[in-house]
């Protein structure tokens, strides 16, 4: 069985095993892959994993080889999976492999906004401590967790693992979901509409899947509900936001920080808004590549194709 993985490095830049993958087949594994090459790159496979290399319709149909698409991620929007499913290609994907991860990345920037970390941290290299009369110095406002409200729109996995997180913190936590209020822990409460949640809430957090209906669900408007002194973080997808909207709540003091791992382009252009937008912190879509997410991802990867294999596919995204 030919196999091929069009995009492996950011999995695996070189400190995971494609060893597992290699037992199973005829293993070709691809740094990167540009649109032009898919097509000579893919020819004569039965099985091909991607992680944002797409797979349109007129792709899939030049391929006749192919069986299996295993998508090296959760999402799966880079397949056809309408094309895929006409040809009766099974297509799957890597679910909940980085909850914990995305969670904890989304308190990363929570605390560093509330107590500037990386910010103190640059100054103390830069030697404005040992200049000071007292034993400590702050030249922010600095804020405690305990008490305030955080709303989470989006309560699957990651939500669910960030609202435990910010329980132990003493958060009240409010959550926006199709889950009824019995569905949901004792100490979780059901915000009944967005306008409420983003209006009441210290911290809000995106943990809601990309589609039509929540793309762009914050914009200006939602902005506009929010305190002042608010926080907005966004862990999930980057165009849950309209980032002109964002910046300029940001810049024009609307809302306090922002906190971001994802933009609508990644990389991102260089006339985006928010690279330079007051108190906007973003890391480049990392939250999901912990060590141990990866080699969780790389291990759910094997097991899928093992069980397409023997007959009885798993995590099937496909129709």
């Amino acid at each position: 069985m030919k196999i091929v993985v069009l995009d492996g490095y950011t999995l695996n830049p070189g400190d995971l095993s494609w060893e597992d993958l290699k037992a199973l087949g005829e293993l070709t594994v691809y740094e990167r892959t540009a649109p032009k090459e898919v097509l000579k790159r893919a020819a004569g496979a039965e099985v091909l994993f991607t992680n944002k290399v797409v797979l349109d319709a007129a792709t899939i149909e030049k391929l006749p080889d192919l069986k299996y698409i295993g998508v090296l991620a959760t999402g799966y929007n880079i397949v056809d999976i309408e094309a895929a499913s006409r040809r009766g290609i099974v297509v799957t994907n890597i679910p909940a492999y980085s909850t914990k991860s995305v969670a904890q990345m989304a308190f990363a920037h929570i605390l560093n906004i509330v107590q500037r970390t990386g910010h103190y941290a640059e100054e103390v290299r830069n030697g404005k401590w040992n200049g000071q009369a007292d034993f400590c110095f702050w030249d922010t406002p600095l804020h405690e967790l305990d008490g305030k409200k955080m709303g989470i729109i989006g309560f699957g996995h990651t939500g669910s693992a960030t609202a435990r997180i910010a329980v132990s913190f003493g958060l009240e936590v409010y959550a926006y979901t199709s889950k009824s209020a019995m569905e949901l822990p004792s100490d979780v409460h059901k915000c009944p509409s967005l306008d409420e949640l983003f209006r009441k809430c210290d911290i809000v957090s995106l943990h809601c899947p990309l589609a039509e209906n929540t793309r762009e669900l914050v914009d200006a408007r939602k902005l506009g509900l929010m305190k002042p002194t608010a926080i907005l973080i966004n862990t999930g997808r980057g165009g849950l936001v309209n980032e002109q909207d964002l910046a300029d709540a940001l810049n024009g003091g609307k809302i306090a920080a922002a906190g971001l791992d994802v933009l609508s382009s990644e990389p991102p252009r260089a006339d985006n808004p928010l690279l330079k937008a007051r108190n906007c912190y973003i890391t480049p879509h990392q939250a999901w590549a912990t060590s141990e997410a990866r080699v969780r991802l790389m291990n759910l990867a094997v097991n899928n194709l093992k069980a397409f294999m023997e007959g009885r596919p798993v995590n099937v995204v496909s129709k």
